[in-house]
């Protein structure tokens, strides 16, 4: 594992947040899973505008405890079959803060919303 790569798993793990170079800079929440990030988009959850039609975006991590910039780089982007992905999904669903719905996430995710994988140097 190369540095880069070592400091972007370690930022992604250790925040729960990053940014998105979108038609702004967006913040989202996500989770690290197996040499990716993942986030969820609509169906009521966090609007990342146009991120499912790119193939890849500028990401941001920044320090949990003062917000310094810890690491950035592009990303490629791809749609999640979060059928075939349940695990990543899972992972994802553990990271969900203050779902009204958490016994019902995953499906309503299945329904109404994308989940996105962002693959660190694309």
């Amino acid at each position: 594992m190369t540095e880069n790569a070592a400091a972007i798993e370690e930022g992604a793990k250790k925040s729960g947040i990053l940014w998105l170079t979108l038609d702004r800079p967006r913040l989202a929440w996500h989770a690290w899973h197996e040499g990716a990030i993942y986030l969820v988009t609509g169906g009521g959850e966090q609007e990342l505008p146009g991120l499912e039609t790119l193939d890849q975006v500028h990401v941001t991590l920044r320090s949990k405890d003062n917000g310094a910039r810890l690491v950035e780089f592009e990303a490629a982007v791809s749609v999640v079959d979060q059928a075939a992905a349940a695990d990543a999904v899972a992972v994802l669903a553990k990271e969900r803060l203050n779902a009204t719905d958490s016994e019902h996430l995953t499906e309503r995710w299945a329904r109404d919303s994308t989940v996105l994988r962002l693959t660190p140097g694309g």
